[in-house]
């Protein structure tokens, strides 16, 4: 019998380590979910806007729009979340060009028409930096609000806590990454996460003011995330309960936007 069970537990141990071997490998297929573009696809959107192409260090070249308004109070620099690309996440322009703000948004490597695919969190990170200091060429710095959404949220703040923006606005943020696959996958161990991502790492040294925005209902980053991120805030800083909604939608919510004309 105890021949048997330690045979059990030896294959149950031997299935665990394949698991988890596999899930370190295949993590980016986990976490990022980009919807490609051809590159002779047309956007169409109601609002002005224009194409834009950034090329790294390594010779990648990303894709974002620039929507454009007239005589723009700064720009918003928008990074969205882990699904989707540019002919979707466009549709949030108008929210902020209505504000009176420029909007510049961009696909991450293998998203939309970006070439090339995301393989390291420093990649990632600097991929965004790349594309913001080639924004600040056109928008003085003090007029630039960094705003993240999702996985946005953490290249978002890592960017702030680097720069100095006027404003910081995170949408859905997460303490870490680490902390999410622990909330949902506890069995997994933190140290499988080659994206950990850490925002409680960076927040604390954001000079800019920062707002943070979460659904209390969220299903896929928990609402105690932006709890356990609160106490890193600084006195001016804010963070907005957003009352019965979930992970998707915020852009739309009408208190959001309310909170945020208050911002802007």
């Amino acid at each position: 019998m105890l021949k048997i069970l330690a045979v059990l537990l030896g294959l149950a141990l031997s299935l665990y380590l394949v698991v988890c071997a596999l899930l370190y490998m295949a993590q980016e297929k986990l976490l990022f979910f980009p919807n490609k573009l051809p590159a002779d696809y047309r956007f169409s959107f109601p609002e002005p806007f224009e194409e834009r192409w950034v090329t790294v260090a390594d010779g990648t070249r990303l894709h974002g729009l620039l929507f454009r308004t007239t005589a723009p109070k700064g720009l918003v620099f928008y990074l969205h979340g882990n699904g989707g690309a540019l002919d979707a996440w466009g549709s949030v322009a108008p929210v902020y060009t209505r504000l009176g703000y420029d909007v510049f948004l961009l696909d991450y490597r293998g998203y939309g028409k970006s070439e090339g695919r995301i393989s390291t969190q420093e990649q990632l990170l600097n991929d965004a930096e790349a594309a913001y200091r080639h924004l600040l060429t056109e928008y003085p710095e003090n007029k630039v609000v960094v705003l993240g959404y999702s996985l946005g949220t953490g290249v978002a703040a890592w960017l702030a806590a680097r720069h100095q923006p006027r404003l910081l606005v995170l949408q859905a943020p997460y303490y870490s990454m680490q902390d999410v696959a622990a909330y949902h996958y506890p069995w997994v161990p933190s140290q499988l996460v080659r994206y950990p991502l850490r925002t409680h790492e960076v927040l604390s040294r954001v000079a800019a003011p920062v707002v943070v925005f979460h659904g209390d209902q969220d299903e896929v980053v928990y609402y105690g995330s932006s709890l356990k991120l609160k106490p890193l805030l600084k006195p001016q800083d804010q963070l907005i309960t957003l009352r019965g909604a979930g992970h998707n939608g915020m852009t739309e919510n009408p208190v959001y936007q309310l909170a945020l004309a208050k911002f802007l």
